[in-house]
């Protein structure tokens, strides 16, 4: 495997799980109070926010990358609050980061969301007329019950940022060893004579780990669901 690869193709697959892993990392508290809020609570403007977390889903990425880079660029109104900290995410593989968490933000969301729905409310209230804070029994009742959904949720994510091109070559371009991933590399190889090959070799990693991804997916939803179940 190690021959197979050759370093540029390693270097695109190291940071193409460097990201992802920070991607869904940083996006997994915020996706569940997001699902947590869509699934249990009633608000002004809920079904904006709603539609605000799915837009990723229907807008072409290139437009979700420029709208990135108006906001989070060195000269934009968050990029350049930032960068007064030493904060840059543009063309800097934190900016391919947040790219991929928003991109897989929606999905992550929509798997916990309807897990979470998929819990009896009458547990929830038979725990909070036994004298248990709201916070206790979403770590106790909610959390436990819906876990199945955050883990599909959690690895659907991770497969999503490992995939996601547009709206990070438009953030931070295509710099290798920095903001390169597998497909930024593979579409940079495919702009050479020469470098099908290598594209090729990449395409199988991304496959690969896509399927092992909602495979995992499935199996570890599956034994959660049985554990929490009691089966």
């Amino acid at each position: 495997m190690t021959d197979w690869l050759g370093p540029a193709e390693w270097q695109a697959v190291a940071l193409s799980l460097r990201v992802s892993l920070w991607a869904t990392l940083f996006s997994l508290p915020f996706g569940i109070f997001v699902a947590y809020a869509l699934a249990r609570w009633s608000f002004p403007g809920k079904q904006i926010v709603n539609g605000l977390v799915h837009l990723p889903l229907i807008l072409p990425p290139v437009v979700t990358g420029y709208l990135l880079l108006l906001s989070f660029g060195t000269r934009g109104p968050i990029g350049s609050f930032l960068a007064d900290w030493g904060i840059v995410f543009a063309f800097r593989w934190s900016g391919a980061a947040l790219a991929a968490a928003i991109m897989a933000f929606p999905l992550m969301v929509r798997a916990i969301r309807l897990s979470i729905e998929a819990v009896d409310p009458k547990l929830e209230q038979a725990a909070a007329t036994l004298g248990a804070a709201p916070a206790w029994v979403f770590l106790t009742v909610t959390l436990p019950m819906a876990l199945p959904g955050i883990v599909a949720g959690t690895i659907l994510a991770f497969a999503k940022a490992m995939g996601e091109f547009g709206a990070t070559i438009t953030f931070v371009s295509n710099i290798p060893g920095e903001t390169r991933t597998i497909p930024s590399a593979i579409y940079a190889f495919l702009q050479v004579p020469g470098g099908e090959g290598a594209a090729l070799r990449l395409v199988i990693v991304a496959v690969v780990v896509a399927m092992a991804a909602l495979l995992l997916s499935e199996i570890f939803a599956r034994r959660v669901a049985a554990r929490v179940g009691g089966q």
